[in-house]
């Protein structure tokens, strides 16, 4: 029998995701893939393996599963609280569940997007080259109680790791770039919409996060007579009430709202962690800047397994503890080490 993860409870909005499917945009599908990138990647790194691999991504809450056979886990994203088997376990870091183990996780304490990786990944069937659910497009389903996942083959690799949590939760400063409409903008526009501090709405999902604020709302000249045109994750539509909204990862590919500006690709994960009330500040660079901060986190990223560190743990809450090597280096309580070392 292949190894499987039970899942007995789940949140609203759980699914199976990866990296996306890209080269589909001319038949009208987006890539898709996991609302936060770097926490994807973190869990690759913690469980060293392919960033390739899927993992289970969970809004705004988790679930509770059940492992049939010894596990490596790695959770990172958004903190949910975990437990295996009512011990409490590291956040971003990575455990080793023996077989019968149930993990639960809680609500999302500090961002909006927790995930769940396994040694292997998550290995349902992929579709059109990936396993990312894109519910807008009607590409796979939402987890839910009863479904049993299968999972990959493990190549094993270490446990009892963790990794310093990146700076992306609460809100904060998102870097942007022109668009397309940007210039239809009045400068005195654009100096207040820099100058405003947004607050993430409650209306927010994969495919888009409402911005509001307290004042008047952004216009264009002539919006009403833009034409449907190609839109990418991260660009900025004011819609008719002139409220902002960054589209996500499952946006359309056309619309016809005026783009204020474009996030940073470095900077999406931190719209999609903001939970609702945290405040949003955009920055509007030129390309130049925008290019260094780009391959700042990239540099950032590919440097993920040089900041893993062994993860100190209390050896009464270690259901591994015998996997362990325990006595490596002993030394005798009689024996004087000053007589060996005459003799040499």
């Amino acid at each position: 029998m292949n190894a499987q993860l039970d899942v007995l409870h789940a949140g609203p909005g759980m699914t199976v995701q990866d990296r996306g499917r890209r080269g589909f945009r001319a038949q009208g599908l987006t890539a898709g893939g996991a609302a936060d990138r770097m926490a994807l990647a973190e869990g690759a790194a913690l469980l060293d393996q392919s960033g390739d691999l899927a993992a289970i991504e969970m809004a705004g809450a988790g679930g509770s599963f059940r492992c049939t056979s010894d596990l490596r886990i790695a959770l990172t994203g958004a903190d949910m609280g975990a437990s295996a088997d009512g011990a409490p376990l590291a956040w971003n870091a990575c455990h080793l569940l023996p077989a019968g183990t149930t993990l639960t996780l809680g609500g999302a304490k500090d961002g909006s997007y927790g995930y769940l990786h396994v040694g292997g990944g998550i290995a349902t069937e992929p579709v059109m080259g990936a396993r990312a659910g894109h519910l807008a497009a009607g590409l796979g389903e939402a987890i839910a109680a009863g479904d049993s996942l299968p999972l990959g083959p493990d190549k094993g690799g270490p446990t009892g790791r963790i990794l310093e949590r990146g700076d992306r939760f609460g809100g904060g400063t998102v870097h942007i770039v022109a668009s397309m409409q940007t210039a239809n903008f009045a400068a005195e526009t654009l100096d207040r919409f820099v100058d405003t501090e947004f607050r993430r709405d409650t209306r927010a999902n994969r495919v888009g996060v409402r911005m509001t604020h307290d004042g008047e709302g952004f216009f264009a000249e002539g919006q009403l007579s833009i034409v449907s045109e190609v839109i990418v994750p991260g660009d900025i539509q004011i819609t008719g009430d002139g409220a902002p909204y960054v589209l996500m990862g499952e946006c359309q590919t056309t619309g016809g709202y005026p783009r204020i500006g474009t996030v940073l690709p470095s900077d999406l994960p931190r719209v999609a962690q903001a939970r609702a009330g945290d405040p949003i500040r955009f920055r509007l660079i030129e390309t130049e800047e925008a290019i260094t901060l780009e391959r700042r986190a990239r540099d950032w990223l590919a440097g993920i397994a040089g900041r893993i560190a062994p993860l100190t743990r209390n050896p009464h809450e270690m259901r591994d503890l015998l996997s362990y090597q325990l006595v490596g280096g002993a030394v005798s309580a009689t024996a004087d080490p000053f007589e060996e070392e005459d003799r040499k």
